[in-house]
C-alpha cells in the first residue's frame, strides 16, 4: 500500500489568505490524506499549513513555528543549506495569514502549540510512565513458574522483540504523518473497518487498564492503613479520586513532569523488596542456599500456568499501544527511536534483575506483587512509596484515551484545544465519566484481574505483535518480500505475526482457565464488596 500524493496548491493572489486559497488548502488536505476528520488534517486545513507530501515545506514549518521548550532541543536545520534556503515567504508557500490577520506562515495558535513540545526524553518519561508500573513487581511470580533460565531468556527476548515492534510501529507514524493514535494505523491497511475494530479496542484496554489500577490503589491502601473496619469501597472511591486529578493535565509534556516521580517511585519500591527479601534470606535458617528456586521449570508445571506468567511478561512491555498518541504530540518525531531503546533497554535492566533477584530471594512462594512477600512492615513502607506509581500510570491511560474520543468527537471544534473555560469543561466531565467507568467495571467484575489477563491477551497481542508484522508486510515492505533486501525482514516479521497469534489464542486459555480455577476454589469474590480480606 503506497501513500496518496497529494498536491500543492498554487497562490494565485497576492495575499494567499482569500476564502479561495484556504478553500484550495482544504481541499488539498481532504483529498491526500486517509483520515479526513483527523486532528491533522482540521489543523493543516484551517491554517494554510503545506501537503503532507511536501518534504520541503514541512521541514519550514517546523523550523518558524514548533516552540523549543522541551529537553533543550532545538530542531536541526537542513544540512548544508543557509538560513535563505531553509525559510520559505508567504509568497513562495502560497500561505497568507490565518484567522485574525495577524499570525505569519506556519503559525500555530497558543492552543495548538502546547501539543507539541514533546522532546524524546520526555517522550521516554511518558513511555516508563504507561509501561511500568507496580506490575514490574509481577516479574518474580512469573520466574517462579517458569525457573530461573526462562525466566531470563523470556524477559530478555521479549523485551527486545517489544523494542523491535516499537521501531515498526514509529516507521509508520513518520510515513503517514496524519496518524495521531493506534486506530488511524490500522485504518491503512483494514479500512474502516479496521479503524473502528482498533478504535474500540484501544478505547476498552486503555479503560481497563485504569480499573485495574483503581483495584491496586484499594489493596495499596488497605494494606498501609490496615483497619478492617472500613468498608473496601472507600479506598477504592479514593483511588479513583486521585486517579480523576492526575489524569487532568491535557497534555503529555506536562504530564511528562510527574513521570519523574513515578519512576524514582517505583525504582525506590523495587530496591526496597529486593533488600528486605534478601536480608529475610540471608537470616533464615538455611540463609540464601536455602531458598527454593529452581534453574528449569518445576515439575508441577502446567501449560496454562507457564502461559499465564508469560502473558505478564508481554503486558509489562507493552508500550506500543499509546506510542502514536505520544508521538503526535512530539517536535520532532523522528527521535522517538532515541525514547524506544532508551525505554526498553531500561525495562529489560530492571524486569530482569528483579525478576531474578527476588525469586533467589523468596523462592517459589514469591507472591504477586513481590511487595507482598516482604515482612508486614517493609511490606506498607514500600506500598506507601509506590501509590505515585499506582496513580500516575493509571491515570495517564485515561488522558490518552480522552484525548482520543476528544479529537474524534469534535475534530473541528477548538473545544478539543481545551484551552478555554468550554474546553476545560468537557475535559473534565471527559476524564471524570471515563475513571467512573473504569471504578464501576472493576468493582462489578469479581474476577477482575483475571478478566483483564483476557483482554491482554486479546488486545496486547494486536498492537504489540501482530499489527506491526501486517504494518511491516503492507506499509513499509517495498518491493516483493521474497526479493534478497526482504529475505531476512520477511521472515522476522513472519515470526512476529506468529507469536502475536499464538500469545492471541494460547494467553486467551490460560486467562479462561485460570477463572475456571478461581471459581473452583472459591476464590472469587463478590460485586461491590465492603470486605478488605477479598483483597488480600
Amino acid at each position: 500500500m503506497s501513500a496518496p500524493q497529494p498536491t500543492t496548491p498554487q497562490p494565485t493572489t497576492p495575499r494567499a489568505n482569500s476564502l479561495a486559497s484556504m478553500r484550495r488548502a482544504s481541499a488539498s488536505f481532504y483529498s491526500s490524506e486517509p483520515r479526513q476528520g483527523s486532528w491533522s488534517n482540521i489543523r493543516r486545513a484551517s491554517q494554510g499549513f503545506p501537503a503532507p507530501g511536501d518534504a520541503e515545506r514541512r521541514a519550514s514549518y517546523r523550523r518558524s513555528s514548533l516552540p523549543h521548550h522541551d529537553d533543550d532541543e532545538r530542531i536541526p536545520e537542513e544540512p548544508g543549506k543557509a538560513d535563505s534556503e531553509n525559510k520559505s515567504s508567504d509568497e513562495e508557500l502560497g500561505i497568507g495569514l490565518v484567522h485574525t490577520g495577524q499570525m505569519g506562515a506556519g503559525e500555530m495558535s497558543a492552543g495548538e502549540q502546547k501539543y507539541h513540545r514533546l522532546g524524546w526524553k520526555k517522550l521516554t518519561i511518558c513511555l516508563i510512565v504507561e509501561a511500568i508500573a507496580l506490575g514490574s513487581l509481577s516479574i518474580p511470580s512469573a520466574f517462579a513458574a517458569v525457573g530461573m533460565v526462562a525466566g531470563v531468556l523470556l524477559t530478555v527476548g521479549i523485551g527486545l522483540l517489544a523494542i523491535y515492534t516499537s521501531h515498526i510501529v514509529g516507521q509508520v507514524r513518520m510515513k503517514y504523518e496524519h496518524v495521531a493514535h493506534y486506530a488511524d494505523a490500522v485504518e491503512l491497511i483494514w479500512g474502516k473497518f479496521g479503524y473502528e475494530l482498533a478504535g474500540a479496542m484501544f478505547a476498552i484496554f486503555l479503560i481497563l487498564i485504569t480499573g485495574s489500577h483503581t483495584l491496586t490503589g484499594t489493596i495499596a491502601w488497605i494494606r498501609i492503613v490496615d483497619s478492617p473496619t472500613i468498608c473496601a469501597l472507600v479506598w477504592g472511591i479514593i483511588s479513583a479520586i486521585l486517579l480523576f486529578l492526575v489524569a487532568l493535565p491535557p497534555t503529555f509534556a506536562e504530564f511528562a513532569i510527574l513521570g519523574y516521580i513515578d519512576f524514582g517511585s517505583i525504582l525506590i519500591a523495587i530496591m526496597i523488596t529486593i533488600v528486605a527479601t534478601g536480608v529475610s534470606a540471608a537470616s533464615s535458617a538455611g540463609g540464601l542456599g536455602g531458598v527454593d528456586w529452581s534453574v528449569w521449570p518445576p515439575e508441577d508445571m502446567t501449560f496454562h500456568g507457564a502461559f499465564l506468567s508469560t502473558t505478564n511478561i508481554v503486558f509489562a512491555y507493552s508500550f506500543a499501544v499509546c506510542q502514536y498518541s505520544f508521538m503526535a504530540e512530539m517536535h520532532t518525531p523522528r527521535d522517538y527511536v532515541k525514547s524506544i531503546w532508551a525505554l526498553g533497554l531500561i525495562e529489560i535492566f530492571i524486569y530482569t534483575l528483579t525478576g531474578a533477584l527476588v525469586y533467589a530471594f523468596v523462592g517459589s512462594e514469591v507472591k504477586s506483587p513481590a511487595i507482598l512477600s516482604a515482612a508486614p512492615l517493609v511490606s506498607k513502607v514500600a506500598f506507601g512509596i509506590a501509590l505515585p506509581v499506582i496513580f500516575i500510570s493509571g491515570s495517564i491511560n485515561s488522558t490518552v484515551v480522552g484525548r482520543y474520543i476528544l479529537n474524534r468527537a469534535l475534530p473541528n471544534s477548538d473545544i478539543r484545544l481545551i484551552h478555554s473555560t468550554k474546553g476545560w469543561l468537557v475535559w473534565i466531565a471527559l476524564i471524570a465519566a471515563i475513571t467512573i467507568v473504569a471504578w464501576i467495571i472493576a468493582e462489578a467484575i469479581p474476577f477482575f484481574n483475571a478478566l483483564l489477563g483476557i483482554i491482554s491477551s486479546l488486545f496486547i497481542s494486536g498492537f504489540s505483535y501482530y499489527f506491526p508484522a501486517l504494518f511491516w508486510f503492507m506499509l513499509l515492505k517495498e518491493g516483493k518480500w521474497y526479493e534478497r533486501k526482504n529475505i531476512l525482514w520477511s521472515i522476522i516479521n513472519g515470526l512476529v505475526f506468529v507469536i502475536g497469534i499464538v500469545i492471541l489464542g494460547c494467553g486467551t486459555y490460560a486467562s479462561v482457565k485460570d477463572i475456571m480455577d478461581q471459581y473452583a476454589s472459591g476464590k472469587v469474590g463478590t460485586s461491590f464488596s465492603c470486605d478488605t480480606s477479598s483483597y488480600l
